[in-house]
């Protein structure tokens, strides 16, 4: 009795994983109204049914695809899938569970809803497992963010430094461009003062002064 016992709750688990692996999948390629039925006491060949709407042969394609992957990815047989030529409905056979692609007019007229949906399973659409390389991108991102902050905080505490050393300088170098230009300064009012004294008044009034003693020398001789 124990060992049946585990061997029932070990197969609803592989069940229950094998279900969110299949929603996953079409969540990836955003399958329209994805429904889950339990089937165990319809039929004794899988014990869910799942069905999903695409849009175009080319998503119908892609989900089924995206599902077969998912499955894969979570450890159970790859599944065997039909009316993949068509692309209208596309019929993923997973073992335990049958998942069903449809495109919604041909959803709409075979209704399988009506069929297999006498026990709906609740489950959480929208909450997929984000697969290990999204958790590693994810994970680098953050990473970068942290290692850029950090960087930019100590870019910020070290530019007023920088500025205060930037504008000592300039105080420097205009008090030694003012130390040499004041001599230059001093030196130029000079030569203009020197070049001011002129002789030229003293040597015109001694010029004048000579010419009558000249005028009246010839006067005594006489």
């Amino acid at each position: 009795m124990t060992t049946s016992t585990k061997s029932d709750s070990a197969a609803k688990r592989d069940v229950t994983k094998l279900q969110r692996a299949i929603v996953d999948g079409l969540e990836d390629v955003k399958a329209h109204d994805i429904q889950v039925f339990n089937t165990e006491a319809l039929s004794p060949l899988f014990e869910r049914v799942i069905v999903a709407s695409g849009t175009s042969n080319r998503q119908t394609k892609a989900l089924a695809s995206s599902v077969r992957e998912a499955v894969k990815a979570a450890g159970f047989p790859v599944p065997r899938q039909e009316g993949e030529s068509n692309g209208e409905w596309i019929i993923v056979d997973c073992g335990a569970a049958v998942c069903h692609i449809m495109q919604p007019a041909i959803r709409q007229y075979y209704r399988l809803e009506e069929i297999w949906g006498e026990t709906p399973v609740r489950l959480k659409i929208g909450a997929a497992k984000p697969k290990p390389a999204e958790l590693a991108a994810k994970k680098l991102a953050a990473k970068q963010a942290v290692e850029k902050a950090a960087a930019e905080n100590t870019v910020v505490e070290k530019k007023p430094a920088a500025k205060k050393a930037a504008a000592k300088k300039p105080a420097a170098k205009s008090a030694s461009t003012a130390a040499v230009k004041k001599p230059a300064a001093k030196k130029t009012v000079a030569a203009k003062t020197v070049k001011i004294k002129p002789s030229t008044p003293r040597t015109a009034k001694a010029a004048t002064a000579a010419k009558p003693a000249a005028k009246r020398a010839p006067r005594a001789k006489a």
